[in-house]
């Protein structure tokens, strides 16, 4: 039988984010560059640092902004018209699931009544046809969610490379900002609300862009 919980077609449907920070730079130490220190190979640190410019940004001439990209992702026309489409879809499968989950949870009951009226042999063919049904409907399901979600993510990258990225360099240039970063990674203080542009990326997004549509998945 055949369980809802249980169909990892079901379980595709859990939702993952929608576009990653836009302007975020890391730096990481290699491990070798430790190592090499250990092992006290190559230049000390004063002649190490002769290469290093004395050159640096000020903060006070640094203009800085804060997105929430949570706040885009949840509020933007366009995102928003986008995630109704997948849920459509996914809607379909449920239905579909749950029809075809019916219709082998009747197959099982007649197996099970029909136990003693036939022969070992054709109970046992009765038996595999079932198991091959339910496995089949497993990977139909499981492959049709795994083709929304494809074409799910490339909707969401024609919105990012197409409509937000542009937007958002536009007010950097516009604003003439030196630095945009993602709000979800930065520690912000009691001020932090003035940095915010958020809500001028949302309405800006919103006019260029209302609705995308997602390419239809296969099988369906």
């Amino acid at each position: 039988m055949v369980k809802k919980s249980d169909n990892p077609a079901i379980k595709k449907y859990t939702k993952t984010g929608i576009i990653a920070a836009i302007v975020v730079v890391i730096a990481a130490l290699g491990a070798w560059g430790i190592s090499a220190l250990r092992n006290g190979g190559g230049a000390s640190i004063e002649e190490a640092m002769e290469v290093v410019s004395e050159d640096a940004a000020k903060a006070s001439e640094l203009s800085i902004a804060v997105i929430r990209m949570d706040a885009i992702q949840n509020e933007a026309d366009a995102l928003k018209d986008l995630r109704k489409q997948k849920e459509s879809y996914e809607n379909k499968l449920r239905d579909e699931l749950e029809s075809r989950q019916k219709e082998l949870e009747k197959e099982k009951a007649e197996i099970e009544k029909s136990q003693d009226v036939l022969s070992r042999d054709a109970l046992q063919r009765r038996v595999v046809d079932y198991q091959n049904r339910v496995t089949e409907l497993q990977r139909d399901l499981t492959e049709r969610a795994q083709s929304l979600e494809v074409a799910y993510q490339k909707a969401l990258n024609d919105i990012q490379t197409k409509h937000l990225d542009p937007v958002i360099e536009g007010i950097i240039a516009k604003k003439n900002l030196s630095l945009v970063i993602d709000g979800r990674f930065a520690r912000t203080g009691k001020d932090a609300e003035k940095l915010d542009i958020t809500n001028e990326v949302i309405s800006a997004l919103n006019k260029k862009v209302s609705s995308v549509k997602m390419e239809k998945p296969q099988g369906f």
